[in-house]
């Protein structure tokens, strides 16, 4: 199946801003789903509200585009009733961890077959260029004209220690490294979570005079590293990129399967 199957191509031009990540983003996740030549009726990607969910608009697949914060709450409905299903959840900074940081870490607690894409562009961009919780300290944004003040969460720490089997990082900038990253998270038994740096030269980067968007990749380039490189170990300021887990776990569902089949036979 080639790529374009999995696009309605009718809705095309995107919405998305010129420069914007997250088209990269799509072209990445589509790319891996053709690798692993997955139906599209196989798959069901699942939603909320920001630039990051206007993707489901633009997949051929089974797609809810939800509430803001609930995408995960609606994608372990849909698993929990069929988890034959690959749910695929792709977030930005809000739905994964303002609004729907609970939902999150209790996804990953339970371990349940989904993965979920966070499009970390440090800013609620559909909104207005508001700060979220990945913004930054020192970082400029609309409700932060003199800086802000709060910390941001560090997603990948954040989802080893809620218990995701699968974590890990990428960006923009390093494409073919975030296809083999999602098309891993995709086959991996359990709750996968992949965080993508992607740009928004429109509000965070004009902001913080970060430059173009083909400068803010190439800031990728340079303030990322492989995970355990030495480069690394001499400057800890560099960003980790790669697998940090991959481990087996019981996954929620087939669990939850034996569950019923105990209840069953207790009758």
């Amino acid at each position: 199946m080639a790529i374009k199957d999995y696009l309605r191509e009718r809705f095309f031009p995107h919405m998305w801003c010129p420069g914007c990540g997250h088209g990269t983003v799509l072209n990445c996740m589509l790319r891996a789903i053709e690798n692993l030549a997955l139906e599209k009726n196989d798959i069901v990607m699942v939603s909320g509200i920001g630039c990051s969910a206007r993707i489901s608009g633009y997949v051929d697949f089974h797609t809810l585009h939800t509430i803001h914060g609930r995408a995960l709450a609606f994608a372990t409905g849909v698993k929990m009733s069929r988890p034959d299903l690959n749910l695929i959840v792709p977030m930005g900074d809000g739905d994964a961890l303002a609004i729907g940081g609970n939902h999150f870490i209790h996804a990953a607690r339970r371990n349940i077959d989904i993965t979920a894409i966070i499009m970390n562009n440090r800013i609620y961009g559909m909104t207005g260029g508001q700060f979220s919780p990945l913004t930054g300290y020192g970082k400029l944004a609309t409700t932060a004209p003199y800086t802000n003040i709060d910390h941001a969460f560090d997603a990948v720490s954040l989802a080893i220690a809620a218990g995701a089997s699968f974590v890990a990082r990428t960006t923009t900038y390093h494409a073919k490294q975030m296809i083999d990253i999602i098309q891993k998270a995709i086959q991996h038994k359990g709750f996968s979570v992949v965080e993508v740096l992607t740009q928004c030269p429109t509000y965070f980067g004009r902001k913080n005079k970060e430059g173009s968007a083909a400068e803010m990749m190439e800031n990728y380039k340079n303030t990322t590293t492989p995970i355990g490189s030495k480069a690394g170990q001499e400057n800890p300021d560099l960003i980790e990129r790669g697998i940090f887990v991959e481990k087996e776990m019981p996954e929620y569902c087939s669990e939850y399967k034996k569950i019923i089949q105990k209840a069953v036979k207790g009758k």
